[in-house]
């Protein structure tokens, strides 16, 4: 899951990053305003995590623009106004929360893990396909009885092909969620990352669930039958 940090402090920007970092999520951080169009207009975001006091516009303005533009991925605010009115001005601009500073990483991820809850049918924190299961809160992974260990990177890729089961995603998409601005588009470490995700989901099963599907990307293909 890819991460937009708009924070102007260095120190807490940092801080967050580091604590989504070891959650798995990918994280691009931006410290002004009005530059957050351009970052989301150039990248594909999960969750924008966005300060109100910011230099440029503030973080109210930001989120209005965003709406206005189009985008619903959900926004949660993050500031050390705690005032209610603050709040209510926030949720009126379209964030889907609200956090007051300081807060905690694991009080952080709880809820960008409800957000993205909110944006599908399932309100459980399971993610199944056939008979592989994907725990987002524990990142434990299992097909049948077997439990699956993976990389952080393992992970985010196997969440994003369970988030969109029988869909065809490009390397372009899946390097969209899973991968930072620091990563190479043009590399083929995506291709690597497929190959050993496939042993640890696959091998030992009939029914293989990761596809390639040749000149278009790959594929997490839902299968009714039990392994």
């Amino acid at each position: 899951m890819r991460v937009l940090v708009v924070e102007d402090e260095v120190r807490m920007a940092q801080l967050i990053r580091q604590g989504l970092a070891e959650e798995h999520y990918a994280v691009d951080i931006v410290g002004n305003g009005a530059e957050v169009l351009d970052w989301v207009q150039s990248a594909t975001y999960d969750v924008v995590l966005l300060d109100i006091m910011l230099p440029g516009l503030d973080g109210f303005a930001v989120c209005r623009q965003l709406r206005a533009q189009g985008y619903t991925m959900p926004i949660l605010m993050l500031t050390a106004r705690d005032a209610l009115t603050d709040k209510v001005i926030g949720l009126d601009s379209g964030a889907d929360d609200y956090l007051v500073k300081p807060f905690a990483i694991q009080e952080l991820t709880a809820r960008l893990r409800a957000l993205t809850r909110r944006e599908g049918a399932s309100k459980s924190t399971e993610l199944s396909v056939g008979t592989l299961i994907l725990d987002t809160a524990t990142k434990r992974a299992r097909r049948g009885n077997r439990a699956i260990e993976l990389t952080a990177k393992e992970y985010a890729l196997l969440e994003t092909l369970m988030r969109y089961p029988n869909h065809v995603l490009s390397r372009d998409q899946l390097i969209e969620h899973v991968w930072n601005m620091d990563f190479a588009a043009e590399s083929k470490l995506i291709d690597v990352y497929i190959y050993n995700l496939r042993k640890k989901v696959d091998d030992g099963f009939d029914h293989k669930l990761i596809q390639t599907v040749r000149g278009q990307g790959y594929r997490l293909q839902h299968d009714k039958t039990t392994d």
